[in-house]
């Protein structure tokens, strides 16, 4: 769906975005993340048509953003973290002009209609936006880039603004519309990231440095592959038939930690995942696991770990461990 190549940005003797290149196919809900200053809104501005690149090229579904901007463009909706929305237009208003401005053949009311619910903004319809909260601005934006249905969504901070019952509405909302659409997620809250995208791009000082999953790069960069289990057991009984799982590298015994439950500490091979497994044999001994968790690092961890590496850090980490395996 969207196809990126030797893309590249400068102003004047600054290169902003250096030689980047990824791809990413239909339906795919990507988690696109950099710190500030990056380049990552550079990328998005440019895949939507908004900015023009230096070097390289940028095809939407088969067509050229240069060569054919018009056709690439339709197949895009794009939400900026701060939406260009006409103040002194009613909400309905602003929304149908978008639709005029996007030469869009669905039926008006209905379509309209419908993005308005989608986004929950139909209780403010007939509002002037300058009078709407920032999160309703927020929601009539994201509704602008609905308008259409594109292919593609690129949304940069979606959820600026928003209060935490709004949030979950978006989140929902962002994976329910994976389902039949491709989108490029920028955000700076992570938690956002990891519970609706399965792939992460990372951008630093305009070079790209990671695309991957989101358990694969942490992975990469965490040397805890473990889990941990609290269980009601026999100690020695419990390490012993742990060991005999399949993936199991090493059982470690952390003590007793409340009445009758010891914690274990499993380290499973490279790239088993031996969760279920754990689970199964706790219970087919008939004994009870009052807490499972994975130690693998969060995002934010990642994150931190991979744009604060120096360029050696950063092959090593990456690498090595494939190397490895």
């Amino acid at each position: 769906m969207i196809s990126v190549t030797g893309l590249s940005k400068r102003y004047g003797s600054y290169l902003a975005v250096s030689d980047i290149n990824f791809e990413i196919k239909k339906g795919e809900i990507i988690g696109f993340l950099g710190p500030n200053g990056a380049g990552k809104s550079t990328i998005m501005n440019i895949l939507a048509g908004y900015l023009s690149m230096t070097q390289g090229s940028v095809t939407i579904d088969g067509y050229d953003i240069v060569d054919y901007p018009e056709k690439a463009k339709k197949k895009i909706g794009y939400l900026p973290e701060m939406p260009p929305l006409y103040v002194d237009m009613k909400v309905r208003e602003y929304l149908e002009f978008i639709y005029d401005l996007k030469k869009v053949r669905f039926p008006k009311r209905p379509h309209i209609d419908e993005v308005m619910k989608l986004v929950k903004i139909t209780d403010v319809q007939n509002r002037l936006i300058k009078n709407l909260s920032k999160g309703y601005r927020q929601r009539v934006g994201f509704g602008a880039a609905l308008v259409g249905n594109p292919d593609v969504l690129i949304l940069d901070e979606p959820t600026v603004g928003l209060d935490p019952k709004q949030i979950l509405e978006i989140r929902n909302l962002i994976t329910k519309l994976g389902k039949n659409h491709t989108i490029i997620l920028s955000s700076h809250i992570l938690s956002e990231i990891q519970a609706v995208c399965e792939r992460i791009i990372i951008i630093n000082r305009g070079h790209l440095i990671a695309d991957d999953t989101t358990d694969n790069l942490s992975n990469k960069v965490s040397h805890e592959q473990t889990v941990s289990a609290k269980i009601i057991c026999d100690e020695d009984k419990m390490i012993e038939s742990l060991k005999m799982i399949d993936g199991v590298r090493s059982v470690t015994s952390m003590g007793k930690v409340e009445k009758g439950a010891y914690e274990f500490v499993i380290e499973p091979e490279r790239g088993k995942d031996i969760r279920a497994a754990v689970f199964d044999k706790v219970v087919s001994m008939g004994k009870t696991m009052l807490s499972f968790r994975d130690n693998a690092v969060s995002l934010e961890q990642v994150f931190l770990r991979l744009t604060e590496a120096t360029d050696e850090e950063l092959e090593t980490m990456l690498s090595t461990k494939e190397e490895e395996e």
